[in-house]
C-alpha cells in the first residue's frame, strides 16, 4: 500500500509531460487530435501503428514531429515494388583493410533506429514486407545467421493509401496483427483546414521541441504497465474480443453470419494496454469501461475480416464493431 502514493505521483507527473508533448505535436500537426492521441498511445504502449489515409493529410509530417518531440532517432523508408529485404535490414560487404586482409563487415540498414517510418508499406512485395515481421515482434533481426538487437525503444509507424491499390500487395494477417492500432487519418474539417493554410504557407512555421528522451519514454512504458485496471474493464475486454469470434458461444448471430475470422489474444493484450494509455492522455489514474469502447475500433478493425457475403452487401466492419461494443456496454449497465 505504501507504493500507491508514489505510483499516483509518477502517473500525474507523466500526465503533465504528455500534455506538453501533445501541445508541441499539435503545433505542427494541426487538428486531428484523435490521430495524435492514438499515435501517442501506440508509443506509450511500446507498439506499432498503421496510419491509413489519402496522400497530403500530414502522415509523414506527424511521424517526423513525433520523432522530435519524443526524442527518438528516426529513419524513413519509401516502400516501392523493387525494394529488397537488404534495403531495410542491411547487408554484409567484403571490406579490404590497409594491410590487404579482407573480411566481411555488416552495414546496418534503416531498421536500426528507434522510430521507423514505413511509407506506403503495401507497395513492397511480400518478401520485403516480411523483413519487418521479426523486427516488429522480437525487436531484433537475423542477418547472415546472426541475431542483431535493434535500438530501444523501437517503433514502426507505417502508412498506407486506402484508395490507390494498383501495383500494391495487401499486408498479410500475421503482419497486420503486429500493429497495435490502425489509425484512420481523415480529411480535416473546414476550420482546421483554414488553420493549416495559415500556419504552413507563411514565412515561418512552428517548430517542434523535444519533450521526452528515449530513456524517459521507456520509463513511461514501464509505468503504464503498472497502472491499475479494474475487474470490470478486464471483463469488458474479454467479452468484446470473444464476441467477434464466430465459433465462440459469446458471438451473436450477426457476427456468426458475417465475420470470417475474429481477433486473437493479441487483440485483448492490445486493448489492455491502450485503455491505460487513453486514461493517461486524458489525465486519469485508471482506465474505465468507456475506454474499452473508445479503443475497440482502432484495435480490432485490422484483426478481423468480414466474409464475402457481408462485403457484397456493403456491410461496414467499423459499424459492426461499434454496434457490438455498444450492445455489450448496455448489457453490462442493465446487469
Amino acid at each position: 500500500m505504501n507504493d500507491v502514493p508514489d505510483l499516483v505521483a509518477e502517473i500525474e507527473a507523466l500526465e503533465d509531460k504528455l500534455a506538453l508533448a501533445r501541445a508541441s505535436i499539435t503545433k505542427r500537426f494541426i487538428g486531428q487530435e484523435r490521430v495524435v492521441d492514438l499515435t501517442l498511445s501506440a508509443l506509450l504502449c511500446g507498439g506499432h501503428a498503421l496510419l491509413i489515409g489519402l496522400p497530403g493529410l500530414g502522415k509523414t509530417r506527424l511521424v517526423e514531429t513525433l520523432s522530435t518531440v519524443m526524442g527518438l532517432d528516426g529513419n524513413r523508408i519509401q516502400f516501392t515494388p523493387d525494394l529488397m529485404p537488404a534495403d531495410i535490414l542491411g547487408s554484409e560487404v567484403l571490406e579490404t583493410s590497409s594491410d590487404g586482409s579482407r573480411a566481411f563487415k555488416f552495414i546496418e540498414g534503416p531498421v536500426f533506429c528507434q522510430l521507423l517510418m514505413a511509407d506506403e508499406i503495401n507497395r513492397a512485395s511480400p518478401r520485403t514486407q516480411s523483413a519487418l515481421l521479426q523486427a516488429m515482434q522480437e525487436k531484433q533481426v537475423t542477418v547472415a545467421g546472426e541475431n542483431r538487437t535493434l535500438a530501444a525503444p523501437f517503433h514502426v509507424l507505417a502508412t498506407q493509401n486506402p484508395i490507390e491499390q494498383e501495383g500494391t500487395y495487401p499486408l498479410p494477417e500475421a503482419q497486420l496483427d503486429r500493429f497495435l492500432v490502425q489509425i484512420d487519418v481523415l480529411y480535416p474539417d473546414r476550420d482546421t483546414e483554414r488553420d493549416i493554410l495559415l500556419a504552413t504557407t507563411g514565412a515561418t512555421e512552428e517548430a517542434a521541441h523535444e519533450v521526452f528522451t528515449a530513456e524517459e519514454l521507456i520509463a513511461a512504458q514501464a509505468l503504464l504497465r503498472r497502472m491499475p485496471v479494474g475487474e470490470s474493464v478486464v471483463e469488458m475486454i474479454l467479452d468484446l474480443v470473444r464476441a467477434f469470434r464466430p465459433d465462440e458461444p459469446e458471438a451473436s448471430d450477426k457476427v456468426r453470419e458475417n465475420v470470417a475470422w475474429g481477433p486473437g489474444p493479441r487483440a485483448a493484450q492490445a486493448l489492455m494496454l491502450t485503455v491505460r494509455a487513453r486514461a493517461l492522455i486524458d489525465g486519469r489514474l485508471a482506465p474505465s469501461v468507456e475506454d474499452v469502447l473508445d479503443m475497440a475500433r482502432p484495435v480490432l478493425t485490422h484483426r478481423m475480416a468480414l466474409n464475402f457475403a457481408a462485403r457484397a452487401r456493403g456491410m461496414s466492419l467499423s459499424d459492426l464493431i461499434d454496434e457490438t461494443a455498444t450492445g455489450l456496454m448496455r448489457a453490462e449497465a442493465a446487469a
